[in-house]
């Protein structure tokens, strides 16, 4: 398991680092999305390693979905499983304004990236070697997740969703997004989107 700790203060670096998990610690906070690049990039280092696992730190994941995943990618060759919160699965403890907002980001991101997704904004994904080794996320921040779908576009990987259940807790809630910052990620993939 490799952690990369963005200026985390809450003692979950200590944490980790007592369960002999890989701890990279970033000195600035920049964001998830270099996160997630630091720790593919330390993964892809370790011998042996051909799935990778993003998975969000806040709580909202399940192990149980990671093991259906990996087995669903073993299974079907495919080159990246995608977790889907809206797969005949219930979010337990969605609000009903996020419910919406997510929604509507999901239809916003299928129109940009020509996929067909009923979840474009799951950090719960499985990719093999391949994807690991090719995607470069340029995106520091949330924005991420629609660059990791269009390179899952642009280079035609295999892709498919399975169901996942994602758990909101008071915690995960305060380190979600503001409807907000959303609307500026929306806006920053749309701009990324006309400048190509």
């Amino acid at each position: 398991m490799v952690c990369v700790n963005a200026c985390s203060r809450d003692g979950s670096a200590d944490q980790v680092a007592a369960t002999g998990a890989y701890l990279i610690n970033h000195p600035i906070n920049m964001g998830q999305g270099a996160a997630l690049q630091t720790g593919i990039e330390f993964a892809r280092r370790i011998p042996g390693v051909d799935y990778f696992v993003t998975y969000d730190a806040d709580g909202q994941h399940r192990l149980e979905d990671v093991a259906t995943m990996l087995d669903t990618i073993a299974e079907t060759g495919d080159d990246i499983i995608l977790g889907s919160r809206f797969l005949g699965t219930e979010a337990v403890g969605m609000t009903r304004t996020k419910r919406i907002v997510l929604r509507l980001a999901t239809s916003f991101s299928n129109v940009l990236s020509g996929l067909k997704l009923t979840d474009t904004h799951n950090g719960l994904r499985v990719f093999n070697r391949k994807v690991a080794r090719e995607m470069q996320i340029t995106m520091p921040d949330m924005a991420h997740a629609s660059e990791i779908l269009e390179i899952i576009a642009t280079r035609k990987y295999r892709y498919r969703e399975v169901p996942v259940t994602i758990i909101y807790t008071d915690y995960s809630r305060g380190k979600g997004q503001s409807i907000v910052n959303a609307i500026n990620i929306a806006f920053d993939a749309l701009l990324r989107k006309v400048s190509r």
